[in-house]
């Protein structure tokens, strides 16, 4: 039974989706943990995490990790202000938890994923709230 399921399950997970800009909000908002690599083809740093970020989309089914090919979606790119890439960012429950361009290496990807699953993210709605409010009383 086990062995079926997997099976199923393989088939049915993808690794990597091209994200566009209009599927981005509805991305973010449907899926707990969204990965973004952007990217472009003439970039070699973003050619050698490729390999990196498809491995561990692989290895993390549970979260959603999305490609945007920067010559593409110019929109989305100078949206989120990417000045170099490859530029990953991280969201979970629809907050940006993380936004950094270079290349990661592999364990240095892990570990990121790792401390993403494990945030308490009540706190940090919790943070964003007094932020908020903070903000507003000045």
């Amino acid at each position: 039974m086990v062995t079926v399921y997997k099976g199923i399950l393989g088939k049915v997970t993808m690794s990597t989706l091209a994200l566009t800009v209009d599927k981005f909000e509805e991305t973010i908002k449907n899926n707990d943990i969204v990965l973004i690599d952007f990217w472009a083809a003439w970039c070699g740093p973003c050619r050698s995490f490729a390999p990196v970020f498809e491995a561990a989309s692989k290895e993390h089914p549970d979260i959603v990790f999305a490609k945007v090919d920067t010559e593409d979606q110019q929109q989305l790119a100078a949206s989120f202000q990417i000045q170099s890439i490859p530029t990953l960012m991280a969201f979970r429950d629809q907050v940006l938890l993380y936004s950094q361009p270079g290349a990661l290496p592999a364990s240095a990807l892990a570990s990121l994923i790792s401390q993403i699953k494990e945030i308490d993210m009540d706190d940090v709605r919790s943070k964003i709230e007094k932020a908020q409010s903070h903000d507003h009383t000045h």
